[in-house]
């Protein structure tokens, strides 16, 4: 009788694995939010049969909680459960509440609260589950990695990026929402000999990490010629650095990873404090690195977008955003070649769609901003409004979901030709704290979080 060898047995193990993984995500209904920025962390729901406009005031409240505890934490919705983030009573929590109804179904207790240095935004965590299958995915503020059971809430495995991986603390906390892709979840240490690592989703046992020299050997981006829209003073970078050289690529920043497939091989995409990497999905090995759209203080929130063959990052604070394309250099190594870069996409945190060809975000950072759509080929400003003021963004039937930082919420119709506005409305009982969780879509509702009280919506056209 023929055995396995061992290899071969590692193998049939991580296939049956991924099987596993994929037929437990078909039991979420094509309508859900499993994670952050939607099923394929683009910000965009396949739903449809959604109100078009809404009528005057807003459409109508299906229920309301109070109660959650402090965070910027949006939800994530799969198979009828809601869950998401908060401080509570101390303690640093995760939840889970019933999406007909918002009853409370349990709480997992992941340890006591981070104490955050920087004041903004302490009131709790930031980042949303990733639900997969049988089990949630956290990162909590200061840096703990949670695998919990789906049903009862109960922590399955923990570990530590400042603790396991030497992870650099960003001043505004951990705020990362992990990325499960089959077998490994991955997230963002920020350390030089682990920038990014791979989970085991079955154990939490480490994969591989990333290692990022001060620097880094991999393909430099190759800059776009002539064309680089209103550069910054200096050069190209702040203090007069390259775009491409100069600086250690460590340090984690605020956003999230996402996945690509480029020429048949896998993909992880993560802007860090210092620059845009592309890592190898099975080895962890980084291929690629864009510094421009990372800004000097390494306040970089805003999750990477790839999408008609472009990849384009942005941040504010001064900066702005790029676009490059990836290619194959004659040694087999990957290029990423900048095609442009704009002053006039500085994106702070609440994230960008593009539909159409056209790229719509909110530009501006702390002194404020408003809503701005470029053509997302070349980087050309299309139109900006000031009656769309700066806030976070997502996309579901045909509309752009807006919620502006002071809390009013709008409607839009995407259009290359300026704003059309198809409603909005203010929430009840706003707090006194910037309005940053991004709203949610699924299943014909709309959720709203204000830091302990979640609105749900109804925005059904049935």
């Amino acid at each position: 009788m023929k055995m396995f060898s061992a290899p071969t047995t590692a193998r049939v193990r991580h296939q049956l694995l991924l099987l596993l993984s994929l037929f437990l995500l078909s039991t979420a209904a094509a309508d859900d939010w499993p994670q952050w920025q939607g099923p394929t962390r683009d910000g965009i729901s396949r739903e449809t049969g959604l109100l078009q406009n809404w009528p005057e005031g807003g459409p109508a409240v299906a229920w309301r909680i109070d109660g959650l505890g402090g965070g910027d934490s949006a939800p994530a919705v799969f198979a009828g459960h809601l869950y998401g983030m908060s401080f509570r009573d101390g303690q640093e929590i995760v939840w889970a509440l019933r999406e007909s109804d918002g009853k409370e179904v349990w709480i997992a207790d992941l340890g006591p609260s981070f104490e955050q240095q920087a004041r903004q935004s302490s009131e709790g965590p930031g980042g949303t589950p990733t639900v997969d299958g049988d089990s949630v995915f956290v990162v909590g503020m200061g840096g703990r990695v949670c695998r919990i059971d789906r049903e009862d809430g109960r922590v399955i495995w923990q570990r530590s990026l400042v603790d396991d991986f030497g992870g650099s603390l960003p001043r505004w906390s951990f705020r990362e929402s992990p990325l499960v892709d089959g077998t490994q979840i991955i997230c963002t240490p920020g350390s030089n000999e682990a920038t990014l690592v791979a989970l085991s989703r079955e154990d939490g046992k480490t994969i591989w990490q990333t290692s990022v020299p001060e620097e880094a050997p991999a393909a430099e981006v190759q800059p776009a010629e002539p064309r680089v829209q209103q550069p910054p003073p200096g050069g190209g970078r702040f203090g007069g650095r390259s775009r491409s050289g100069g600086r250690s690529r460590g340090g984690a920043a605020y956003s999230s990873v996402i996945a690509i497939d480029f020429e048949g091989s896998r993909q992880y995409v993560q802007m860090t404090a210092k620059t845009l990497l592309g890592v190898s999905a099975k080895t962890g090995e980084m291929l690629w690195k864009y510094d421009a759209p990372a800004n000097g203080m390494g306040i970089n929130c805003s999750t990477a977008i790839a999408r008609d063959g472009l990849i384009f990052a942005s941040s504010a604070y001064g900066n702005g955003g790029g676009a490059v394309r990836l290619s194959r250099a004659d040694d087999g190594s990957i290029r990423a070649d900048e095609v442009y870069f704009s002053r006039n996409m500085q994106n702070h945190h609440g994230g960008m769609i593009v539909v159409d060809g056209a790229l719509y975000g909110a530009n501006g950072g702390n002194e404020g901003g408003f809503l701005t759509c470029i053509d997302f080929q070349t980087g050309d400003v299309l139109w900006r409004d000031r009656d769309a003021p700066k806030g976070a963004l997502m996309m579901a039937d045909g509309r752009l979901y807006l919620r502006s930082e002071s809390g009013t919420m709008m409607l839009i119709e995407p259009s290359r030709e300026g704003l059309q506005l198809k409603g909005q409305f203010e929430q009840p009982d706003r707090t006194r704290s910037p309005a940053w969780a991004h709203p949610v879509v699924a299943n014909g509702r709309l959720y709203i979080r204000d830091q302990g009280l979640l609105l749900c919506y109804n925005i059904s056209a049935r």
